[in-house]
């Protein structure tokens, strides 16, 4: 559905979920709630509340990747938007608009004028917000909001100009092995011999450090964890309560990730009144929330290889703490 943008006469909205999101939602939730190790989609953390808490988390002194990144863009950004003019700035997932509004500003005035920018999220709450809060800074840009699954919808996103498709804050880790290539095989099967891909990598570091990341001691990531079962209880009409549960995050050596779970503290059943469905957890028992890999350069060099991609450039801080690879079809 196409609508323009509210208080914004010449910003368009496409929505492409409408009525399929809460039928996907309630397939998705069963399928997890009902698995052996029972999990719910990370995507679904990141409703409004979810959003504005996770930009709390990326101005946490323990973590560390937002920070990281953010230096390695503002050296990078004259060499990555050089000569960028007439083309699509594409965000997959809008958060916090300071990554993009550091490639805007080294773009220059000018060619600024000619960039649309796209930001794409299932969230229209988060592509409004990334819009609006780049409209008053920068009364040139062109935009368009497109509310979509980008892991299913790429396909929607208009082709009718050159891209620079960003994903980063290494959201990327938030994918198994087998999504993460059919998620980027999927993005260069839609891109063009102009297109260039942006990517975020978190890579691998001292355990303690990573940790750490996900422990804050103001409990920001706790929050953010258990909010997940806020938007359960509205979206489904659940009745989880979230005293019921503890935030739990840990490094898993063999996967090389860390992991977030939501874990029981005593025997709970909830109803999910939506999907009519009724979930017993017994104590100790954790529902699996999201997955962040950590990589080396042999693992992205795979990556690359498998999703039919080269890299063009590699970007990275003192320490290699993070990297930005560029990649192109």
């Amino acid at each position: 559905m196409k609508t323009i943008l509210p208080g914004f006469r010449d910003i368009e909205l496409l929505n492409f979920l409408e009525k399929n999101y809460e039928n996907g939602f309630g397939e998705d939730v069963r399928r997890g709630l009902t698995a052996r190790q029972k999990c719910i989609p990370c995507k679904y953390l990141y409703d409004k509340r979810g959003s504005q808490l996770f930009e709390e988390i990326c101005r946490l002194p323990e973590y560390y990747p937002t920070r990281t990144e953010l230096a390695i863009l503002k050296e990078q950004a004259p060499e990555i938007m050089d000569s960028f003019q007439r083309s699509d700035l594409i965000e997959l997932g809008s958060g916090s608009n300071r990554k993009i509004r550091i490639l805007l500003d080294a773009a220059g005035r000018i060619n600024r004028a000619t960039i649309r920018y796209i930001p794409v999220d299932i969230s229209d709450a988060a592509v409004i917000d990334a819009a609006s809060g780049l409209r008053e800074e920068y009364p040139e840009l062109n935009m368009l909001c497109i509310v979509a699954d980008f892991t299913t919808q790429m396909n929607r996103i208009p082709r009718d100009r050159p891209h620079l498709i960003l994903f980063l804050g290494s959201t990327i880790g938030n994918f198994s092995r087998d999504e993460q290539t059919e998620f980027l095989d999927n993005i260069s099967s839609n891109m063009d011999e102009s297109d260039r891909l942006l990517l975020g990598f978190d890579m691998i570091k001292p355990k303690e450090i990573i940790e750490a990341a996900y422990n804050d001691s103001r409990g920001i990531t706790a929050k953010f964890n258990k909010n997940m079962l806020t938007v359960l209880n509205r979206e489904l009409e659940a009745n989880f309560n979230a005293a019921d549960f503890e935030h739990i995050a840990f490094f898993n050596d063999e996967q090389s990730r860390i992991e977030m779970h939501l874990r029981a503290k005593d025997d709970i059943i909830v109803k999910i009144g939506s999907i009519d469905m009724e979930l017993t957890l017994r104590r100790g028992e954790t529902i699996h929330t999201e997955n962040s890999r950590k990589f080396s350069r042999e693992d992205i060099e795979r990556i690359a290889y498998r999703a039919r991609l080269k890299i063009q450039n590699w970007f990275t801080d003192t320490d290699e703490w993070f990297s930005l690879v560029e990649m192109v079809s």
